[in-house]
């Protein structure tokens, strides 16, 4: 597999070419696109289409992202590292690896990384919530 990290700042880049046709098996090193949010977070873009999206989040310790809702889009975030402190529509809950829940649209919600430790979680949400964020 070729090394497709950026040197300079440890991010992966996307790789040159299409995918076709075939079926593509992804890892970090290998997602269509990557983009930096918040605090100093990150997230890598596997499926990027108006029906749906699939995305890689790491948090580091200490970052929350803005209270916020969706109008059209349900999303279900699954944590593979760390600890998640949600917020949603006003009640606290916190989710360890293994873990998933399920935000419908209309509720107010952030996520928060209060540990010690980064969290990294997968991300899907359908639709897209391109254009569809309305921040608190």
């Amino acid at each position: 597999m070729n090394d497709n990290s950026n040197h300079n700042t440890g991010i992966p880049t996307p790789p040159s070419g299409g995918r076709g046709a075939e079926p593509f098996i992804f890892s970090r090193s290998e997602c269509i696109s990557h983009y930096r949010w918040g605090d100093d977070c990150y997230g890598w873009n596997y499926v990027d289409t108006d029906a749906l999206s699939i995305k890689q989040e790491l948090m580091p310790p200490d970052t929350a992202e803005a209270l916020h809702y969706h109008n059209v889009a349900s999303q279900f975030f699954f944590i593979l590292k760390g600890r998640a402190t949600f917020t949603i529509d006003g009640e606290t809950c916190v989710l360890k690896p293994e873990q998933g829940i399920e935000i419908k649209p209309g509720q107010k919600h952030f996520i928060a990384n209060k540990e010690s430790n980064d969290l990294e979680f997968i991300l899907y949400s359908t639709p897209s919530t391109k254009n569809d964020r309305v921040n608190l």
